[in-house]
């Protein structure tokens, strides 16, 4: 009986370990539909989330150029989501998400939560 306790004590200490490592899209990724092309750990249309981030805040850069001008990185990115654009990732373009800024607070949110993905080096 005290083995099958600890077995089942063990199991749950490894689904809780399982579900805390395990990082899913958050809500407002799905309301700004950007799971249509992008998901956390894999290519969809465009890259993945962690790529991203590793691209950028994993390799220590600070800046993202837009149209040919420098902007602080996550100012940059969320100009990028919010406006479209191409050439950061290959041929496929990015649509233009939000031109009229009325989701800027909420792409900036997106654009920090993705970064966070980076492991930080």
């Amino acid at each position: 009986m005290k083995s099958v306790i600890v077995s089942m004590a063990a199991a749950a200490g490894l689904v809780v370990a399982g579900s805390a490592l395990a990082v899913d899209m958050p809500p407002l990724a799905h309301k700004l539909n950007c799971v249509a092309c992008h998901a956390i750990d894999h290519k969809v249309v465009g890259p993945a989330w962690k790529d991203v981030a590793e691209k950028y805040t994993g390799h220590g850069v600070k800046t993202f150029t837009y149209n040919g001008k420098e902007y602080p990185l996550i100012e940059g990115l969320v100009m990028k989501v919010s406006h479209g654009g191409s050439g950061n990732w290959g041929s496929m373009p990015m649509p233009a998400n939000d031109p009229s800024g009325a989701h800027k607070a909420e792409i900036t949110e997106l654009v920090k939560f993705e970064q966070s993905l980076a492991t930080k080096k």
